[in-house]
């Protein structure tokens, strides 16, 4: 895939603090709806129903984060004949990177193996999840085509370098983990990097090197999520990697 020119990322301080504002507002009624969840974990049912043709899409969320954060988009793909799955057991995805890539890809070696394959639909630490799963051995036998990630740190954030929890610590550029996933360009080429013209979780934006790369009209690391336009690109992600 060919790598999407990327706009000005530019703005004022008042700007960017009103969309600090915003993001975590976003982010804090998310977590709300989530604790719902918790007595009714299962996603909608419709999601099981699709197209038989069409890859199943398989949602992993990011860091503190339920699935239920990617229910708009969840539900988009469902409306169009995918069906949606999501890994149990994974809580707040809390582990480290590699740990939750090897959990996805053993649950999707426990089913069997859809005809048009597998796409993970992602937000931020659940991109780096799928793209690790890319790098394993098992992708291809389990059928995995590739990633839509949306407000991914690829490229980790300086940000995280100044916080104490190791869970985020992670997202360090020098990190051994994020070092050792942009070291593998070799699939890049089955990304889609979804990402918006200001995100302060990560700073270094969200551009993938090889990766068919997105910028939509939208500020913020968590509100893009809902976001018409997001939900359209992941949707054409997810078409264009079932091509």
């Amino acid at each position: 895939m060919a790598t999407d020119s990327v706009g000005d990322l530019r703005m004022t301080r008042v700007d960017a603090a009103r969309w600090w504002a915003l993001d975590y507002l976003y982010a804090a009624r998310r977590q709300l709806a989530a604790l719902g969840q918790i007595t009714h974990p299962k996603p909608p049912a419709a999601w099981s129903r699709g197209d038989a043709d069409r890859p199943i899409v398989l949602l992993l969320a990011g860091v503190y984060e339920h699935w239920s954060f990617l229910r708009p988009i969840g539900d988009a793909l469902c409306a169009r004949g995918h069906r949606v799955r999501v890994v149990h057991g994974l809580g707040a995805n809390l582990l480290g990177i590699g740990e939750t890539a090897d959990r996805a890809v053993r649950a999707l070696e426990r089913v069997q193996r859809p005809a048009a394959g597998w796409v993970v639909v992602a937000h931020s630490k659940g991109g780096l999840v799928g793209k690790r799963m890319l790098l394993t051995e098992a992708a291809a036998q389990i059928g995995l085509r590739g990633v839509v990630a949306v407000a991914t740190p690829f490229g980790g954030s300086r940000l995280a370098r100044f916080l104490l929890d190791p869970v985020l610590r992670e997202f360090d550029p020098g990190s051994p983990t994020i070092v050792e996933l942009a070291d593998g360009t070799s699939v890049n080429s089955r990304i889609v990097s979804v990402f918006g013209t200001f995100d302060p979780h990560v700073p270094e934006g969200s551009a993938l090197e090889g990766a068919m790369n997105v910028q939509v009209p939208v500020a913020g690391h968590f509100r893009i999520l809902a976001a018409p336009e997001t939900i359209d690109a992941v949707v054409d992600g997810v078409a264009g990697l079932s091509a």
